[in-house]
């Protein structure tokens, strides 16, 4: 199959509605309340899209924006389990491929107009003794640690490891590789910490 501009990947289900405990049991989910948080978000690649060179290959995993599932997802006409993922490295807004894991590699890397960060470690010290400290509004995230390589990180001089700031209500959280990152479109960083 070719695609003009969109990945498709292959999906057995777009909700995670189980987990695995570490002594193997498989638990339900009930989703009802927190469909947002178990979204499947990642999937094996069966096309690439023609038109753009993007590295990726079929059987590599393609990470993308959970709206590529909502509501019944995109799903390929005709084709049991394949959903479609726009990609547009113009235009990040329009871009729902996020990153890619190299089959081959073992190696993560951001598409165009999306920048991966790792969270920056709470300076909090742990309180101890009777009195409890609750805290009812989460300060809003504003700075990450760049996780991986991507495209258009080096022009703006950031590299792995840097601290950067974002644009506020940008850390939407994305599973990758099994570590936790906030994708951030490349064009809402501001600054890089010296």
């Amino acid at each position: 199959m070719k695609t003009f501009n969109l990945f498709v990947v292959e999906l057995d289900k777009t909700i995670n509605d189980t987990i695995t405990t570490d002594s193997g049991l498989e638990l339900f989910i009930d989703n009802r309340f927190n469909e947002f948080e178990n979204r499947v978000t990642e999937g094996p690649v069966v096309a690439v899209p023609f038109k753009y060179d993007t590295g990726v290959k079929v059987g590599d995993t393609l990470y993308f924006h959970h709206l590529v599932v909502v509501n019944d997802g995109q799903p390929l006409t005709g084709e049991d389990n394949n959903y479609l993922v726009r990609y547009d490295p113009v235009h990040a807004i329009n871009n729902q491929a996020i990153a890619f894991k190299c089959k081959e590699t073992g190696k993560v890397h951001p598409l165009e107009g999306w920048s991966l960060l790792h969270g920056l470690e709470d300076d909090k010290e742990e309180e101890q003794g009777l009195i409890q400290i609750v805290q009812l509004e989460n300060k809003a995230v504003t700075k990450g640690v760049v996780a991986y390589d991507g495209p258009g990180l080096e022009e703006l001089g950031v590299k792995v490891g840097d601290v950067v700031g974002f644009k506020e209500n940008r850390d939407y959280r994305l599973n990758v590789d099994g570590k936790e990152c906030y994708r951030v479109r490349t064009e809402d960083l501001m600054y890089v910490e010296a």
